[in-house]
């Protein structure tokens, strides 16, 4: 297995690299490498500007704005991206339910939301979770009722993330309930504007309104939204859920947060004393990371390399261990940050706009409390970090 880039692809991460670094205005990056709150208006511009460029939807089949690239191109484009750092085009769109309609939708749905999606003239969130169904998705409740030519769906979700911007959900239904619960399954494309919609925010512990709860009361949903065949959602979410696995590992994600937490534990304390980085054993944890993350680098490396020669024909277990280590990384970089900046990084009442300004300390203090709550979800989003040890045991221990 050859993990050696070609020149082809080193002058391919060139271009890319030169492109993130002329066209990623500068208040994003900088929003980013402090780990700031996004705008809606910062995703939707710099997605553009990948539209503009014809790099919003890589993993796309070119008919429909694809890049045609390889593996190995498209890997490099995602490190780069991360380590830029540059916010992703909008996953519930471009990694998820686009996707599905390439591969489920009718020539209608294609021609009037793929468009839509890579030039996010749509916002999509995701309607799958419930209270009381979310590890267990196939026992979800709301219902989706055939009356004439539309759907009328009661029920809720919930851990609906961003709902509070959107503009349409792709919901789970069941539409039969007489027949085991996974083929009673349904996928709807929803207009958030419907009537009879009403989304309701959940306070997270960061202090943001990132997720929330939405409410369907006979909420009526054209019969040309059903995705595909009736009864066949729950087929359609599993090929969705592989495609939001795609690059949960976050290698490039990783490694900028860490040449950060570097940038900060060399800098001078502000009332004297000695630097983090000084300590030695604040640097064996560094070093202990970094030993972890390039063992992962070479996992994703091995899976594109299988990729690039043709080898990887179906799911590759593999991908459960790179999210597995790769959320533990993310995670464990975020408390290093924490311990950097010591009392600063301390939570404090936040205002309406999020934890962005310190009430004391540096000003690259304040978001590093928020972002350590925040990341503790990686290992459950995606698949638990339980159920990803579970298919290691079975896939690859045969266990």
């Amino acid at each position: 297995m050859d993990l050696r880039f070609t020149p082809e692809e080193i002058a391919f991460r060139e271009e890319v690299r030169r492109f993130f670094r002329e066209a990623l205005p500068e208040s994003i990056r900088r929003k980013m490498v402090d780990g700031r709150h996004l705008d809606k208006a910062d995703i939707v511009a710099w997605q553009r500007i990948l539209n503009a460029r014809g790099w919003a939807v890589p993993d796309w089949p070119v008919e429909w704005g694809g890049t045609g690239w390889t593996p190995v191109q498209r890997y490099i484009f995602q490190e780069e991206m991360q380590q830029a750092p540059a916010p992703q085009p909008l996953g519930f769109g471009v990694n998820m339910v686009g996707p599905v309609i390439i591969a489920f939708g009718s020539e209608a749905q294609k021609r009037h939301y793929l468009p839509r999606i890579r030039n996010i003239d749509d916002w999509w969130c995701q309607g799958f979770s419930e209270p009381g169904s979310g590890s267990d998705l196939a026992s979800l409740k709301t219902r989706a009722e055939r009356v004439g030519d539309h759907y009328l769906v009661n029920g809720q979700k919930t851990w609906t993330t961003l709902a509070q911007h959107a503009d349409m959900i792709f919901c789970l239904v069941r539409t039969n309930p007489r027949v085991k619960k996974q083929e009673g399954i349904s996928f709807l494309l929803i207009d958030m504007k419907s009537p009879g919609i009403t989304v309701r925010p959940i306070v997270t512990m960061d202090g943001g309104a990132e997720v929330n709860e939405v409410f369907f009361d006979d909420v009526e949903v054209p019969a040309e939204n059903l995705v595909g065949e009736e009864g066949k959602g729950w087929d359609y979410a599993k090929f969705l859920l592989g495609h939001e696995r795609t690059g949960i590992a976050r290698v490039g994600v990783s490694k900028q947060r860490i040449r950060r937490l570097k940038e900060l534990a060399a800098l001078e304390p502000a009332g004297g004393g000695r630097r983090m980085i000084d300590d030695r054993r604040f640097r064996e944890k560094i070093a202990a990371i970094e030993v972890e993350l390039k063992a992962l680098e070479m996992t994703q490396l091995r899976v594109v390399s299988a990729e690039r020669q043709g080898r990887s024909k179906k799911p590759d277990p593999a991908s459960s261990i790179l999210k597995l280590k790769g959320s533990e990384i993310q995670q464990a970089v975020s408390e290093l940050l924490m311990e950097v900046v010591g009392p600063y990084a301390m939570p404090y009442q936040p205002d309406e706009e999020g934890w962005n300004e310190p009430p004391i300390g540096a000003d690259y203090a304040g978001p590093l409390a928020p972002t350590y709550f925040n990341w503790r979800k990686i290992s459950i989003y995606g698949g638990s970090n339980e159920i990803q040890r579970n298919i290691v045991a079975k896939a690859i221990l045969g266990l």
